[in-house]
């Protein structure tokens, strides 16, 4: 069964994007079969794999606008198990443009609803706002996976993302859930980190991933190439902090999945 994830924060350089790249392509190298939406008018998702937006023909827009069906848009990576669905800043017009639309919320939703069977993971990179488009990928998916820095005010604005989701959950998406809270930008070095990271697992508990991403050069530099971390540098530490946070993302699912069936069987 799918598993939609949004990748969301209000707040920009939080690693938002890099935890949607990265975590995507530990997903694949998984083995498990990923497609990564970028639903961020800067597309700086679709520049990590070096895709060039200027030469994308159809795109995010043409699904959310035009009603374009979502598999005419994705794109093979250089990772077998990976697909990309690439945008560009056209897609900033989406805002605009489906003000007035019928069911506006729901228009990533029915696109996703035909790709549902092909994936075991659909990734969301989510805009650094509570706009429209972030509302469309909330209203889509099953889950958000909160991206959230190791430095001061790290937990500011979460008070509002936590109370939309929890609109959202009451008008449109009855299902959605915080999957998680990913620390992003540690510094064992850092006292401040630490502090952060005491005070963020005090206030939401098993909410947060024990994998922690840290500051890391190799991360920065790969998007500069047109690729993700894992096939610019394996062996760096930020490459394996997204793989052990993969992995623990799927474990945590399985744990959820066998719960509920036992729950089902009792």
């Amino acid at each position: 069964m799918t598993r939609i994830i949004a990748i969301a924060n209000q707040k920009g350089g939080v690693g938002k994007t890099t935890t949607a790249v990265n975590l995507s392509a530990s997903l694949a190298v998984l083995e498990k079969r990923t497609l990564l939406i970028d639903l961020d008018p800067q597309g700086n998702a679709t520049s990590a794999f070096g895709i060039d937006k200027g030469s994308t023909r159809i795109h995010a827009y043409q699904a959310l606008v035009d009603g374009t069906p979502l598999d005419a848009a994705i794109q093979r990576t250089e990772i077998p198990a990976l697909d990309i669905v690439p945008t560009n800043t056209d897609l900033a017009g989406a805002e605009i443009e489906l003000v007035n639309a019928v069911a506006r919320e729901q228009r990533l939703k029915q696109a996703i609803s035909s790709m549902t069977e092909s994936y075991d993971y659909i990734i969301i990179d989510c805009p650094p706002s509570l706009g429209l488009l972030t509302l469309n990928a909330l209203t889509a998916a099953q889950g958000v996976l909160v991206p959230l820095q190791c430095e001061f005010y790290a937990l500011e604005g979460m008070s509002h993302l936590v109370g939309t989701i929890d609109l959202i959950k009451h008008h449109l998406n009855p299902s959605l859930t915080i999957d998680g809270i990913v620390l992003t930008m540690f510094d064992p070095r850092n006292n401040l980190s630490h502090q952060v990271v005491t005070e963020v697992s005090n206030y939401f508990q098993h909410l947060v991933y024990e994998t922690r991403i840290p500051r890391n050069v190799r991360l920065s530099e790969s998007p500069s190439f047109g690729k993700p971390a894992i096939l610019y540098d394996v062996a760096a530490k930020g490459t394996k902090a997204y793989l052990a946070l993969a992995a623990e993302l799927v474990s945590r699912r399985t744990t959820s999945t066998q719960q509920i069936l036992r729950e089902v069987a009792s």
